[in-house]
């Protein structure tokens, strides 16, 4: 029988930090000229309590009232066991998926949007720029920007502003300026276009975008993913999902998530990851990351010091890249469409505390198709990238006969994202995977920042 908690008491009112707890301290933020970051630093880009939480070594960060009040206008999100999926796949694993698409802007990004929009507010700032992908972080900057009656511009990446219009539509209605990236808004957009006139864009180009806009403008600048803040306000997910599945009585063999820069995945198993580490966890729990083929960064790219975006303009950030440079093929999962990897999840990787799969385009629609036809549920492209882990580890039960309890993200609704599912039932769906080369090409110039 299907089970969905929904209580107030289950919204944490702290929010979980992971630094203190890692194998490892993190490698510092540098200039490319080797100097290390400091928070004075940060502080042109971001609002000041966002830098202090982004360095701090507080292990439980308190949620501000005001911005748990708006998280309960949609949170908890349920946890729902997907007795349908199990069932179709003759499977003893018990399958269960935290629903953050439930959220007004349909996706979990809400979650720190809403937060950085808050501390922002309180300093009186009345401007924010920002990337996105897909348009889930988009569409969550202009949710939350209304709120705090903050005016937003937001640059959309070229392939997802075409692909996904009614993302675009969703952010206008709340007020942003949505621009596709690359533009002629910006020195660094120009430059691209330039080079090529129907550039399909990156993340990492619209993050060049929006930092540039706001450091010109005096602005301040809303990140979705990737550095430790924006992480740290996704673990409501995973505090949620902990006390949710010991309502079920159970409790995760795997946690499973897709990940472009990391935060929907980090939000769901940082919780899981800490009491694995304190000596609370139930099982020896595994943690395993899911990206596109298209884009490898975990599986294919290289523990290196790399510039968060593409025009060179953000500090080096020492995580799991395939380059910068790197021009990602335009493949249904904006979200995912990144280079790099936030540097917390990328040393977890490289102790080899979090392990990382990648899938195929087609694939990937494959399994999402099943969980439509079995759980009902349409997911986002990005969240099908989990499905897809999650049935293989299923599958893998199936064979061994174990009884494995598998706790997965479904981070957003995919109903904005239909004109997708449409390339993949008409058989228009593109693969495209990376050549060695060109990723050798591309690491080789990485390598080349820091000697």
């Amino acid at each position: 029988m299907r089970k969905a908690i929904n209580a107030e008491w289950f919204v944490p009112t702290r929010w979980y930090n992971i630094l203190p707890d890692l194998p490892e301290s993190l490698p510092p933020y540098l200039k490319p000229n080797g100097e290390v970051v400091t928070p004075q630093d940060f502080e042109v880009l971001f609002a000041k309590e966002l830098v202090r939480q982004e360095f701090s070594q507080d292990r439980w960060i308190p949620i501000p009232s005001e911005v748990r009040d708006i998280y309960l206008t949609w949170r908890p999100t349920p946890l729902i066991r997907a007795k349908r999926l199990e069932e179709v796949l003759k499977t003893p694993a018990r399958i269960y998926y935290k629903f953050e698409g439930i959220s007004p802007p349909g996706s979990h990004k809400p979650n720190t949007a809403v937060a950085q929009l808050y501390y922002i507010a309180k300093e009186g700032v009345g401007r924010v720029t920002t990337e996105t992908g897909a348009g889930q972080w988009g569409s969550s900057v202009a949710f939350a920007a209304a709120f705090f009656q903050v005016k937003a511009t937001i640059y959309m990446v070229r392939a997802s502003y075409l692909q996904k219009p009614y993302r675009r539509v969703l952010m206008e209605l709340w007020g942003a300026e949505v621009i596709p990236s690359p533009s002629e808004r910006t020195e660094s957009g120009r430059k691209f276009l330039a080079e090529d006139p129907n550039h399909p864009g990156s993340l990492g180009i619209a993050i060049s975008e929006a930092v540039e806009d706001a450091v010109k403008t005096g602005s301040k600048y809303v990140l979705g993913s990737v550095l430790n803040h924006v992480l740290i306000h996704q673990t409501v997910i995973g505090l949620e999902a902990l006390e949710q599945i010991r309502q079920f009585g159970d409790y995760p063999d795997y946690v499973v998530g897709a990940c472009g820069g990391g935060s929907s995945f980090s939000g769901l198993f940082w919780p899981f990851y800490y009491e694995k580490k304190v000596g609370k966890s139930e099982k020896d729990v595994k943690f395993l990351a899911v990206e596109p083929a298209a884009v490898p960064t975990l599986t294919r790219g290289e523990y290196l010091y790399d510039f968060g975006d593409t025009a060179g303009l953000t500090p080096l950030i020492k995580m799991y890249t395939i380059g910068h440079l790197y021009k990602p093929p335009p493949i249904h999962a904006g979200g995912l469409r990144y280079h790099g990897c936030a540097p917390t999840l990328s040393l977890l990787v490289k102790h080899g505390e979090v392990n990382a799969v990648a899938y195929g385009q087609r694939e990937v629609f494959e399994a999402a198709k099943l969980f439509a036809n079995t759980e009902g549920f349409v997911p986002a492209p990005e969240s099908a990238h989990a499905v897809k882990a999650v049935v293989e580890l299923a599958l893998e039960a199936k064979r061994s006969g174990r009884e494995t309890v598998i706790l997965f993200n479904l981070s957003g609704h995919g109903l904005l994202d239909l004109s997708a599912y449409d390339d993949f039932l008409t058989g228009a769906m593109q693969e495209a995977v990376p050549t060695s080369e060109e990723l050798a090409r591309c690491l080789a110039e990485v390598r080349k920042l820091t000697g």
